[in-house]
């Protein structure tokens, strides 16, 4: 998916109400979308975290953190090491 496509910027923000994400989108591919963008805007590439910074990171958007880490390791947006010591963003550009 383009990262400047407008109408998927859109479908993204529509998702958001006052910074913060109202669900975690049930399709697939919307969520996906949201995904891709929590990955670029909460996470900086080359750089390694802590599962706490990632679930400070995510709790600035939604209370359901642990989900939305699962999900972003799943997707391939994040990684972590067998013993889930740290994360990584895999995300580039």
């Amino acid at each position: 998916m383009p990262d400047n496509d407008p109408s998927s910027s859109h479908a993204v923000a529509a998702l958001f109400s006052r910074g913060r994400l109202t669900a975690i989108p049930r399709k697939p591919a919307r969520r996906e979308q949201l995904l891709v963008h929590l990955a670029r805007t909460l996470f900086e590439p080359d750089r390694t975290y802590s599962e706490r910074e990632v679930n400070e990171a995510l709790l600035t958007v939604h209370d359901d953190y642990s989900a939305l880490r699962r999900y972003l390791v799943v997707a391939g947006l994040l990684t972590r090491p067998k013993d889930g010591s740290s994360y990584r963003r895999t995300l580039t550009g």
